[in-house]
């Protein structure tokens, strides 16, 4: 069975850092894609970091790029989300995902999804 395991959310003050984890099992994690999505209260789950398989590029939203770093470790199955000046409108719930194709950053296209890990920043 296919199964991604996040962990490493938390509570940090603004301006802080954390980083999350995602340990993926049951496929051969090189050849997908990863991505990172998050969700707050009353809004709809958004792509926040995306990695193709063997691409050195990632997609950033917007609202991250040059605060948030995806990485993946394919020795140890494992991809991070590397999370610095954190922002009280950083604070969601965060899923770690993986698609075999993983043409884009969306939700409709990732097929595969971990539980999530809730990440709170306070002012």
């Amino acid at each position: 069975d296919v199964q991604l395991q996040a962990s490493g959310g938390g509570e940090v003050q603004a301006g802080g850092s954390l980083r999350l984890s995602c340990e993926l099992s049951g496929f051969y994690f090189d050849d997908y894609a990863i991505g990172w999505f998050r969700q707050a209260p009353g809004k709809e789950r958004e792509g926040v970091s995306c990695l193709r398989r063997r691409e050195l590029t990632p997609y950033y939203a917007d609202s991250v790029k040059g605060r948030f770093t995806i990485a993946r470790d394919n020795a140890k199955n494992t991809m991070y989300l590397q999370m610095n000046d954190l922002k009280p409108e950083d604070s969601a719930v965060y899923y770690c995902a993986a698609d075999n194709l993983g043409y884009d950053c969306s939700t409709i296209t990732y097929d595969y999804w971990g539980q999530g890990t809730q990440v709170t920043v306070s002012s």
